[in-house]
């Protein structure tokens, strides 16, 4: 029986070890430099050691397919993945976030190197033993599509996120914008508007979710379920004035309904996607980007078939 998919691509992230070697040139270095500031060192070396012994576990199972790939997720922008490969995210939830906006809507397979330390929410499988690595290479296993979110920008660029987008200020000033939305719309000034999907609601999402519980002694959820049709978005922090309003702060953007925002920002307003800070749009006055459900969906894999 011929696999279903030829190729295995493994995205892996780096240990914090690993970031550690980079920043300061070696693992002595690195030692020193946590040691002379009070930091426990042991810890972070032996969840090194856990990662690379459960990469190690990896590695001889993917001996089982036809060929196979490990890269590192710095390369994911430029990797071009097709649809006989099976793409396996080996680190943090994260990981699995940043994979799904290049892959296409290819079967993505969660595993957990340490389940000691990583939730997990996205990584289903904490071992995979042969019986089972050989029925994902034939395509025997469930998997669910999930929601997207994409911002189209009025000058024809557009960014995809797996969890949620921020649109605000690169510091701690104030965004200012003139948010649109159901044929309502004003200028305001706040700490920046988060737009999340329905999995991306037990991450940033949630911790506006904890200051609006906390404040107000009720509990709150603005939350969608991955696989409807629908992304919440939330206003940070925004100011009255004279010149800003806050009667649009939540809403439900659905496929009838996206939101759109056009910047009043001169400098240093951003746009970007599940945390990833550095790889932004840039959104200053005359910039405009409007919110919607994105047609690309995210294939995540539950379990094998037994």
């Amino acid at each position: 029986m011929k696999q279903m998919f030829e190729q295995v691509i493994v995205v892996r992230s780096k240990t914090y070890l690993e970031t550690l070697i980079e920043r300061f040139n070696s693992k002595a270095q690195a030692k020193f430099y946590l040691e002379r500031s009070g930091r426990e060192f042991s810890n972070i070396e032996r969840e090194h050691e856990i990662y690379h012994s459960s990469l190690k576990e990896l590695k001889n199972k993917l001996q089982l397919a036809e060929k196979y790939k490990i890269i590192d997720r710095a390369f994911l922008p430029s990797y071009i993945f097709t649809k006989k490969d099976l793409i396996i995210g080996f680190g943090q939830d994260g990981l699995i976030a940043n994979i799904a906006k290049y892959v296409n809507g290819q079967p993505i397979v969660g595993l957990n190197p340490n389940p000691e330390i990583f939730d997990g929410i996205l990584l289903p499988f904490n071992n995979i033993n042969e019986t089972g690595f050989k029925r994902l290479i034939d395509g025997d296993f469930q998997s669910r599509k999930v929601v997207m979110a994409k911002a189209a920008f009025n000058d024809g660029q557009e960014l995809l996120a797996f969890n949620d987008f921020f649109i605000g200020p690169k510091s701690h000033t104030s965004a200012r914008y003139k948010i649109n939305f159901k044929d309502k719309s004003e200028s305001q000034s706040s700490s920046g508007i988060i737009i999340c999907t329905g999995i991306g609601s037990t991450g940033w999402m949630s911790s506006i979710n904890n200051m609006v519980s906390g404040i107000s002694g009720n509990n709150c959820a603005l939350s969608a379920k991955p696989e409807k049709e629908k992304l919440i978005f939330a206003v940070r922090e925004p100011f009255n004035s004279k010149t800003s309003a806050s009667n649009i702060c939540f809403g439900e953007i659905t496929n009838s309904s996206p939101l759109r925002i056009d910047s009043n920002m001169v400098e240093n307003g951003v746009v970007f996607s599940d945390g990833i800070e550095s790889d932004f749009v840039p959104f200053n006055i005359g910039s405009s980007v409007e919110l919607s459900i994105a047609k690309q969906k995210a294939n995540l894999v539950l379990d094998t078939v037994n």
